[in-house]
């Protein structure tokens, strides 16, 4: 069971500064869903309410199974850090140009959904022109290497 649920227009958009591997408070009917692969990170965000970190907007379908047990499918979702870890966050993420983004959904070992969530900085739009540069100068050096 290798579930990887990417946001690639994290990367696009943002600069990441520093990854935190964070555990997610889940119903469970979300993960079912999450282990049949139907989750979504591209607009999902993330928030502190009451010195708790929060995933926003990250869409898990609703499970094919469940009755009206069934979850909602775009609900805020609580995600574990530690104490030390919490407080970095909320100091940085308060620093104007700083935003903490949702990058990489998966399952561990264990069984247990976690997020990779990292601290980021918007990119500026040359910063975008350059990354789009260097992924197609990327793709034309493999290419040239297939042939």
């Amino acid at each position: 069971m290798n579930i990887n649920i990417k946001n690639k227009k994290a990367y696009f958009e943002y600069h990441i500064l520093d990854k935190y591997t964070a555990g997610i408070q889940l119903l469970g009917t979300e993960i079912k869903s999450i282990r049949e692969g139907k989750a979504n990170l591209n607009d999902a965000f993330c928030s502190f309410f009451n010195d708790h970190l929060y995933v926003r907007n990250m869409h898990i379908a609703e499970y094919s199974h469940g009755s009206f047990y069934n979850h909602e499918a775009k609900r805020d979702r609580a995600l574990l850090l530690t104490k030390k870890e919490l407080k970095k966050l909320r100091e940085k993420g308060e620093e104007k140009g700083y935003t903490i983004v949702p990058l990489h959904l998966f399952i561990s070992e264990r069984g247990f959904a976690k997020l990779e969530i990292g601290l980021a900085q918007g990119k500026k739009t040359f910063d975008k022109r350059d990354s789009i540069k260097e992924r197609e100068s990327k793709i034309e050096l493999d290419r040239a290497m297939k042939r």
